[in-house]
């Protein structure tokens, strides 16, 4: 009797679950089967206007609010350029300049990969990052976030690292869209422009990462555009993003970027973080009864926040990954390689470089970045990393029985010298003692989070206490290796012809110190590339008269134009001190056989360029082939040459390989002022392959008809 009973009580209980089951599921956005677009007109349809003016406005500092009525999860942000900043420990990854340096969107997209891994590991849905701002001028305190100079290839980057992020059921968050070339007055300047230089310079490589990487969310900047607060710039939201480029994710302010509830909601913005100061109920509900805003624009905000979180299974899953370790050893793999990669060297006179380990002889480390180790720069995209290696601890362990290693830290990197002078003569003294005793020497220099970060810019100089270190120890040795810590390029001439070789490491990660080492000693050969021109004078800079606000009236005007980097130094004939491409290896490579076909194409076709690189020397490496084109004729200005294809291959001594790069309209394509468009004209267009924007080893003619 008890067992039917027992047996009649669970058969009640799953009819009842099953009924349960099938009234839930009559709630077309809880059924995962669903389509994207049924499941958040369902659920929009259930929430009250309060609930989703409430919803316009982040909480908690780092979240998108819940409704638990609904079950609307707590979706959780994390700052993301140099890794998984928030919520402890991470990988710290290279530094975006650094990995723009590698020139490897392969390698890119693996530590996208990464990043989204450890994300999942801490509950994670949308990283902010990565950082997409143009360099205009090495001092920009946030340059190295961000991909160079040149939008191509921050454009590759990007779709790289966003779909590498978001294999992983994150989202990437696109920033600081747009303009943000200075941290000097962030919060007041306005980036002014015309629209052409806006077109081509300044968002291809957003462009880029929306249309083409499918990037889920994009954040607005801190400045104005065109004298318009970004936050609340509907050219830049509602007709460019929203309008030209059909992103239909979601669009959120940079914290404490917007200015206005009602402009900003008018103009496209969709969140604000971290909370809703002004997008709220207190100053929407009566902008609702006035007509200054429709409940349809809140309607079209909550719709892209709800498909976000239904396009990435917010409402399907835990975010929480318990299988992924906290620090995974793949995540340190990648920072190495991305380490390995991204260092540049810049001279290597004699052939100083690499140092043979099998000779008995004395290294000198000096120098205030040599240790701690110094990952990145400073501000949102700082990580804290679980281990760190500096470039001391790199050389150490790497150098091997017979040499010796003798370190001296030299005067502090920040701050300015010690006021007891007998004492900034006492450092400085030991360096060059320290130098003498040695057979080389290491010399770390540059900047570190304190110097270089968010929220100001830099000098372009090296510190003082920096320079009379270098003038010290390259008086007492004479086989000096700078080793440069910064997010650009700093001024070199007048001690470049003092030293034997400079390598940068731009800010290296948590494996910099090994990956330093193993360049160094040899094991790996340098790869990286400039992705930035380096100017011999901050005079020389396209933006030498226009980059800081001289009439004090919160404007700065691009002067330059579509003229900037190397494209500033071609149309001007003016040298750089290293090229936008350029880096040194150990070994050499050979280019030969550029084929084109077709040669003559029409609007709409393709044509395939292929040409062969041999590796000529007796070392492993790997090189970066530089596509770059000229319009020959065109009836706008537009610069002598464009990067519009790369490609990155590791060869072994005496290898060859084809490698073949694809070209289509909007490869030849420029934004016409006139005509307010993109075109491609017809006539002849010069293919150019080469080593960098300044050594051009082949080239070809094709016709456009």
């Amino acid at each position: 009797m008890n067992r039917l009973f027992l047996i009649i009580s669970l058969c009640i209980l799953l009819l009842s679950g099953l009924g349960a089951q099938e009234k839930d599921l009559a709630s077309i956005y809880k059924n995962p089967k669903a389509a994207v677009e049924d499941r958040l007109a369902d659920l929009l349809s259930r929430l009250t206007l309060e609930e989703k003016i409430d919803m316009l406005g982040g909480v908690e500092g780092f979240c998108i609010r819940p409704n638990e009525r609904l079950g609307i999860p707590k979706i959780k942000m994390s700052d993301g350029p140099l890794g998984v900043r928030n919520y402890g420990e991470a990988t710290a990854f290279p530094a975006g300049i650094a990995m723009a340096a590698t020139w490897n969107p392969g390698l890119m997209s693996k530590v996208g990969e990464m990043v989204g891994r450890e994300a999942r590991s801490k509950g994670v849905h949308i990283m902010l990052s990565p950082g997409l701002n143009i360099h205009r001028a090495p001092m920009c305190g946030r340059n190295f976030e961000y991909f160079g100079e040149d939008p191509y290839l921050a454009g590759r980057m990007a779709v790289a690292y966003v779909q590498g992020v978001q294999s992983q059921g994150v989202v990437a968050t696109v920033k600081h869209f747009a303009a943000n070339n200075q941290e000097y007055g962030r919060h007041r300047v306005s980036s002014d422009m015309d629209e052409r230089t806006l077109q081509e310079i300044y968002l291809p490589a957003f462009r880029a990462a929306v249309v083409e990487g499918k990037a889920g969310a994009v954040m607005s900047a801190y400045n104005l555009l065109n004298g318009v607060y970004c936050s609340s710039n509907a050219h830049l939201l509602n007709d460019i993003l929203k309008g030209q480029w059909k992103f239909d994710g979601l669009v959120m302010s940079d914290w404490g970027a917007a200015h206005d509830g009602i402009a900003s909601l008018n103009a496209g913005l969709d969140l604000e973080m971290p909370s809703g100061k002004f997008m709220n109920r207190e100053t929407i509900l009566p902008a609702l009864q006035t007509g200054h805003i429709m409940e349809s624009a809140i309607d079209d905000k909550i719709r892209r926040l709800l498909r976000v979180m239904f396009r990435f299974g917010f409402f399907d899953r835990d975010q929480v990954d318990r299988t992924i370790p906290l620090y995974p050893a793949e995540s340190r793999k990648a920072a190495l390689q991305a380490a390995r990669e991204g260092i540049v060297l810049l001279k290597n006179e004699d052939g100083l470089l690499p140092l043979d380990r099998a000779a008995e002889q004395t290294i000198a480390v000096i120098g205030p970045t040599a240790f701690p180790p110094v990952t990145g720069g400073g501000g949102s995209s700082r990580v804290t990393p679980f281990q760190a290696v500096s470039f001391l601890e790199g050389i150490a362990r790497a150098a091997g029985e017979k040499i010796k290693v003798l370190y001296h830290p030299g005067p502090k990197i920040a701050g300015p010298l010690v006021k007891d002078t007998a004492l900034s003569q006492q450092l400085i003294a030991e360096s060059g003692k320290i130098a003498s005793l040695a057979e080389v020497v290491v010399l770390c220099l540059g900047f570190n989070q304190d110097t270089e970060q968010e929220g100001a810019d830099r000098p372009f100089d090296l510190p003082r206490e920096q320079r009379l270190l270098l003038e010290e120890v390259a008086g007492a040795n004479r086989k000096v290796i700078v080793v440069l810590t910064a997010g650009g390029n700093v001024k070199m001439a007048d001690w470049l012809d003092r030293v034997k070789a400079v390598i940068h490491t731009w800010y290296p990660g948590q494996e910099g110190g090994t990956a330093l080492a193993e360049i160094l000693f040899g094991d790996i050969n340098p790869s990286g590339k400039l992705p930035v021109s380096f100017e011999r004078r901050w005079e020389d800079n396209a933006t030498y008269n226009s980059y800081y606000d001289d009439d004090k009236d919160n404007r700065v005007r691009y002067a330059e134009g579509i003229f900037l980097g190397y494209r500033h130094y071609d149309k001007n004939h003016i040298e750089p001190l290293f090229p936008f491409g350029y880096g040194l290896s150990y070994t050499t490579f050979e280019y030969s056989n550029l084929r084109l076909e077709p040669k003559r194409i029409s609007p709409g076709q393709k044509i395939k360029v292929s040409f062969d690189i041999k590796n000529t020397g007796k070392r492993e490496g790997a090189e970066v082939a530089q596509l770059y084109i000229r319009d020959v004729e065109s009836s706008e200005p537009r610069p002598v040459k464009e990067l519009k294809g790369l490609a990155k291959v590791f060869l072994k001594p005496g290898a060859m390989t084809r490698v073949e790069v694809e070209l289509g309209e909007s490869e030849l394509s420029f934004y016409s002022a006139n005509k307010n468009k993109w075109i491609a004209e017809p006539g002849e267009y010069e293919v150019m392959v080469g080593r960098s924007s300044a050594d051009i080893k082949l080239r070809v003619l094709f016709a456009l008809q």
